[in-house]
């Protein structure tokens, strides 16, 4: 697997990891290119502002919780995928999973992320 993969798909998980909106800010523009997108279910979002904010929304609704790869990083050309589990500090349990697909710029930062819900609380 190249470097490349697995270096993006690190930086995205500082990015949802971090806390604090100086920190978010800061490491999602060192994950994403300034317009990068993140679209799933619940958002479609463009550029570091709101992408940040989503993330920061998610700090919200999960307090403490944090998001860890689940399996490995699968890649070719610019693109690659991966799965991830949001794990409650607590207990260890892991009520949202799913996985993404991301496209990597020449830069290797993230232009765009299609994320997919496996696993999500009942409401």
């Amino acid at each position: 697997m190249s470097v490349q993969y697995e270096a993006a798909v690190e930086s995205y998980f500082a990015a949802w990891n971090a806390s604090g909106a100086d920190a978010i800010g800061a490491a999602v523009a060192a994950a994403w290119t300034e317009d990068g997108t993140y679209t799933d279910p619940l958002f479609d979002v463009r550029g570091h502002q709101e992408i940040a904010g989503m993330i920061a929304l998610a700090h919200e609704q999960f307090p403490g919780f944090t998001f860890r790869p689940l399996g490995a990083v699968d890649g070719h050309h610019h693109t690659a995928r991966f799965g991830w589990e949001l794990v409650n500090p607590a207990d260890g349990s892991a009520p949202v999973a799913g996985f993404d697909v991301i496209t990597l710029a020449g830069d290797g930062r993230i232009s765009g992320v299609s994320g997919f819900l496996d696993r999500v609380p009942e409401a």
